[in-house]
């Protein structure tokens, strides 16, 4: 099968004389070891490094065919980087990310001048009064909060037919590979923007798969904490069972250099004490070429099947797997994994009210909104802006639940835990004598639908977002182009052997493709 792609210019290589094209962004690719090297030897500063990303931003990211990732561009960015730089100078440097522009998800809190408001029109001028507990980590790191990312409306908990990386404040956010794709979500505008370095590094969030798939989908490197090793203090919540934020980069190694450095306990996220012990400030310390010898990895067959060029990377990759030292357990089965019924789906609409009203309650005086019934109320208000093409079923939804104290949502609760935990990965683990378990984490970008909404095929992120345990995923291959992640999870706090066996497994296979914003393609 033929693909062909269909706008695309043609480059110096084809025609020699041609004077189009303008020169590579000069910071394409880069990765914060690259950066910190640039700033060492004085050849960059980080006010330079910040203005190239927001031209950069300014240059790609908008206009009619921009990937439109970037929601808001941090006003203080420039200040910032040349504070950073003051220091720096001053024989000062606070560790790996000093001076290095950082996008997160706009559904985290930073006490500034940029609005979070989870992709809603009805937060679109809504002003957080402090950081986010990972916010204040990642300026005390010496991180340059660069600006806000598209996403998922409401972190894709809206509709069940809804079109990923759309939202009313910020519209469709487009995949780098072909601009005609869809970027997977809810943490869209985190991957997009990072695949085509408009940042070094970035922020999403996830409860099921919405860091893993736009991940996967955009050919970059997300990881999914353990629930408990990044405070959730100060963003918007879905699920106190499921959430958290996770780094999405280029590299498993620029990945590890940001989960440890917003690592620590919250008193305002209770879960967070659990960490206590089992975290680590530096996760680069597991980066190892040779990780992958003698680790146990059992595949997960289930996700096989759907998706026959999928299956055909996989298989390569599994092949990398053995030969770089790894002890295959071929078709594991995950315990009790299709006996979850309604109970998952029940169990997020219940804390999704609890945690959203909580959040909503405690907004300033000048918020329109209070409650998750003004919301839907607030939408259907202002229906041709906020729901133009898909509506708010799973508001309704989760606005007729219970609070947490009644005994349907402690039934659910605990079926959930039981049956993805004790019952589910930790059995499976056990049986196999485990170090960690393999899938594909997704299929393909999809074309962008905005009328009949997503079209997945398949994903792999429910058994470890159910549980709350860790998922790596890791560029593997592409498709006709388009990227194709691998994914590995495990056990709780397992991310130090996760990072070892993704690190060496990306350094063999070197997938990584790096995206040209072609207009679409064609097969034939």
């Amino acid at each position: 099968m033929l693909f062909i792609v269909v706008g695309c210019q043609s480059t110096s290589e084809d025609n020699p004389g041609s004077t189009d094209r303008k020169p590579p962004f000069e910071l394409l690719e880069k990765s914060v070891r690259d950066l910190q090297k640039e700033m060492q030897s004085g050849n960059y500063t980080s006010k330079q490094i910040t203005q190239l990303y927001i031209d950069r931003i300014q240059e790609i990211d908008g206009g009619e065919n921009g990937l439109n990732a970037v929601l808001e561009i941090n006003p203080d960015a420039i200040e910032i980087a040349t504070m950073l730089d003051l220091e720096r100078t001053s024989g000062k440097v606070r560790g790996p990310l000093h001076g290095i522009p950082i996008l997160i998800k706009d559904n985290i809190d930073s006490g500034d001048k940029m609005s979070t408001s989870a992709g809603s029109l009805a937060l679109k001028d809504s002003k957080a009064q402090q950081d986010a507990f990972i916010v204040k980590k990642l300026r005390e790191a010496g991180a340059v909060l660069l600006g806000k990312t598209n996403l998922s409306e409401w972190a894709n908990f809206r509709s069940l037919r809804s079109s990923s990386g759309w939202s009313s404040r910020g519209r469709q956010t487009r995949n780098p590979y072909y601009l005609d794709r869809n970027p997977c979500g809810s943490s869209s505008g985190s991957g997009v923007a990072v695949s085509a370095s408009l940042c070094a590094i970035a922020i999403g969030t996830e409860t099921n798969g919405s860091i893993v798939c736009p991940s996967s989908s955009n050919g970059v490197v997300g990881i999914k904490p353990t629930v408990g090793l990044w405070s959730r203090s100060g963003i918007i919540p879905i699920s106190k069972t499921q959430d958290t934020a996770g780094p999405m980069a280029r590299t498993v190694a620029d990945a590890a250099v940001l989960l440890g450095a917003l690592t620590g306990v919250d008193e305002n996220d209770d879960i967070t004490s659990e960490s206590n012990g089992k975290s680590f400030k530096d996760y680069t310390q597991f980066l190892d070429a040779k990780g992958l010898s003698g680790k146990r990895i059992g595949v997960l067959r289930d996700a096989f099947g759907i998706n026959e060029k999928v299956d055909s990377i996989m298989e390569k990759s599994i092949s990398l797997l053995k030969a770089k030292g790894a002890v295959i357990i071929d078709s594991i089965k995950i315990d009790n994994s299709n006996k979850f019924g309604s109970a998952a789906f029940a169990l997020l609409q219940f804390e999704f009210k609890d945690g959203l009203n909580q959040y909503l309650a405690g907004l300033g005086s000048e918020s329109p909104i209070k409650s998750l019934e003004e919301l839907i109320k607030f939408n259907e208000e202002n229906r041709e802006q906020c729901m133009p093409y898909f509506e708010q079923e799973i508001l309704i939804l989760s606005e007729k639940r219970d609070d947490l104290n009644s005994i349907e949502y402690k039934e659910v609760l605990e079926k959930v835990i039981r049956l993805s935990r004790q019952e589910g990965l930790d059995a499976t683990l056990s049986k196999f004598n485990l170090g960690a378990i393999v899938a594909p984490s997704g299929s393909p970008a999809w074309p962008i639908d905005l009328i009949n909404g997503d079209h997945f095929s398949l994903a792999s992120s429910s058994p470890a977002a159910r549980s709350g345990y860790p998922n790596i995923t890791v560029p593997a291959g592409n498709v006709n182009g388009l990227p194709v992640g691998i994914s590995f999870f495990s056990g709780p706090y397992e991310e130090p052997k996760l990072i070892s066996i993704a690190y060496a497994f990306e350094q063999a296979s070197k997938a990584r493709i790096v995206p040209q914003l072609l207009p679409t393609l064609i097969l034939e």
